[in-house]
Formats: structure tokens, sequence, C-alpha cells
């Protein structure tokens, strides 16, 4: 397969933390910086899901208000679990949202037990909580569902005025075609090939072949890539930590040192009975990381990416470090937004310009 190293498509990944006595103020800068990245000319932000958390419980409601203060950025969400959702409701929300959107949304989900699941069973499923099914039946059940297969026995009409669908409403036509799969092991990603999907790989993998992640991951893509089935051409994003210092002051360059520092011992080898595998975090300047990118096997066979913010970061930070990826990294890797290019404003901040 021939090595790719021209990024088409950039986009930034956030957890969107927030007070929990003032949540409005993070859910608030979740969706600034979403605007901030559609002025950049990033091609897609994407929100992580948390439940029980102090940070997005609910990023299809997140992506419904940003649809509403953007106009070309795409949403998607990296990753929702399955385990927690009904799919046939959560089809219905998608639906609703890419309508509003214009047909915008890139639903990103996974399965398996949520995390934590005996400790709020109870809560969410009280009578089910031994029989609920989170195997990929229940990814299958969304795309049934998204695709407009037939879920109801019964349509037309009951009574004078109520009009009723065998399918899920509204139809959003093309979001099947956006729906993507959190796969981290050579059996999930070859599922989601068999199925269709576009593939979503992160930081963290199961290590299959040894401790190298870069090794790990390049096979996933390869076996992926190698089994698809879908419509088209198979779509597979990144998702990495990097952290560009350009613009960076003294201090923050200190604090995202550390952060880094704190999270490298988690990398030097795998976890647990799946040998789970943590990418390094990169640091650095745009030019030392766009180095260090085109030396991973991974990177070099993908042309989208959903870079990930670091969690517990200030806003000031966010700001600086996706004008930093999009008005320097970015364009070393390849990358150009549509309908114009990165130039300096009046402040120094990247922009674009049409």
């Amino acid at each position: 397969m021939t090595d790719n190293l021209s990024l088409r498509r950039l986009g930034f990944l956030t957890i969107g933390l927030f007070d929990e006595q003032n949540p409005r103020g993070g859910h608030e800068t979740t969706l600034e910086i979403i605007e901030r990245g559609e002025r950049l000319g990033y091609d897609s932000a994407w929100l992580r899901q948390r439940h029980l958390q102090y940070g997005i419980s609910s990023p299809i409601a997140v992506i419904a208000a940003a649809t509403q203060r953007t106009s070309r950025i795409e949403l998607g969400t990296a990753v929702i679990p399955l385990g927690a959702e009904n799919p046939l409701r959560l089809a219905e929300d998608l639906a609703t949202v890419d309508v509003l959107s214009g047909g915008r949304v890139n639903p990103g989900v996974s399965v398996g037990r949520p995390f934590h699941y005996d400790d709020w069973k109870h809560a969410l499923y009280p009578d089910t909580f031994d029989e609920e099914d989170f195997t990929y039946r229940r990814v299958e059940r969304l795309i049934e569902a998204v695709r407009g297969d037939r879920v109801s026995d019964f349509a037309g009409a009951d009574g004078i005025v109520e009009e009723y669908s065998d399918r899920v409403q509204p139809h959003a036509e093309g979001l099947i075609d956006r729906l993507w799969y959190g796969a981290g092991s050579e059996r999930s990603v070859r599922w989601a090939a068999e199925h269709g999907l576009n593939l979503l790989t992160s930081s963290v993998i199961s290590g299959e072949l040894g401790d190298d992640f870069d090794e790990n991951q390049r096979h996933q893509i390869e076996v992926y890539r190698e089994s698809y089935q879908g419509v088209g051409a198979p779509r597979v994003s990144q998702g990495l930590v990097v952290i560009p210092t350009d613009s960076a002051t003294p201090g923050q360059v200190r604090r995202y040192e550390e952060y880094v520092e704190r999270r490298l011992p988690r990398t030097t080898s795998g976890h647990g009975p799946k040998n789970t595998l943590f990418a390094r975090d990169l640091i650095g300047t745009s030019e030392q990381i766009a180095e260090q990118l085109n030396e991973l096997h991974a990177f070099r066979l993908v042309d989208e990416v959903a870079f990930a913010l670091p969690f517990s970061f200030e806003q000031v930070d966010y700001d600086q470090l996706i004008e930093d990826i999009a008005g320097e990294l970015a364009p070393r890797l390849g990358w150009r937004p549509r309908g114009g290019q990165i130039v300096q404003n009046a402040g120094g901040a990247a922009a674009v310009s049409e």
C-alpha cells in the first residue's frame, strides 16, 4: 500500500470539561472552540462522551447547539458507547440533528459494557441490567435504524390526523455513509470493515503484535482496508494527542511538559489482558511534531485526523493549540483549508482567508 503523506482533512477532538457548580461555562467553552475551529478552516470537530463525569454526557445535544452556531464544519462523536443507548432512540436524535446541520453529523460509536457498569446499572437498566446485549448486534440495530430499514409493523393513518411511519423519522439521507466505528483490535476493525463503517482509530488500541504501538496501529489500518465491504472508498481517521508550542507562553510550555511527563509511563508497555497500548503524546514545535508524525507508519497510511485536545487544560490553552495546529502544524503535513488559505490576522493568530 502506498504511504500517504498529504493530510486531506483536519479535525480536533475534545472532552468538554466543566465545573460542577457552573456547568454552562464549560459547555459554552466547547461551543466557542468549535466556532473558532470553523473560522480556522478545520474540516471537523469531534466530541467525546463521558457518563457521570464532568465532561460531555450528551454530545448530540451539544452538537445540536453547535449546528446553529456554525455553517460548514462537520460535527462528530468519538465515540458514543452504545451500551448506555437505545439504538432506535439514538437514531432519531442523530437524524434530527443531522437534518438541522444540513448533513454535517458524523456519528462515531462503539460497543461493550459501559465503564463502571456495576456501579450504575440499576439506574440505567433497573429491570434488564443482566440481560442487555452489548455485542455488535447493538451496532447493527443502529445501522438498520439510521439506514431507514423497517422498524415498526405499522405504517399509515391512525385516527383523523395522526400519520405513522414504519421507519425512523426524520430520515437523514446520507447519514449512514457518515457512520464511524471506534475500533482498537483486529477483530473490531475487521467487523467495522465488513459492515461498511468508517474507522476511527485512536491513541488507545490493543497490542496484538507486541508492544509497538505504531506497528499494531498500522496493521489494524491495513486489515481494515483489506476487509472493507462498504460503498465507496474506506475512510480512516486517526486520533493522537499533539501539543504544538509555537505560540505558547513559557508558563504554558511548562504545564504542557508536566502533563506529558505524567502520562509518559503508561506508554512504555502494554496493560491488562488485552495488552492495551497508549500512544505517546507529541509535544514540541510544529516542525518537530510534523517530523515525528511522518516517521509513524500508521500516520502515513491516513489522510484524515482528529487530533485530541489534552484533558484539563484551560480555554486559552485550547485556543493556542488549535490555532497552532491549523496555522503551523497541519500545513507542514500537506493540509490546506477548503476555500481559503491560512494567514496571520492582526493579532498574530491563524485565520482563513477566503
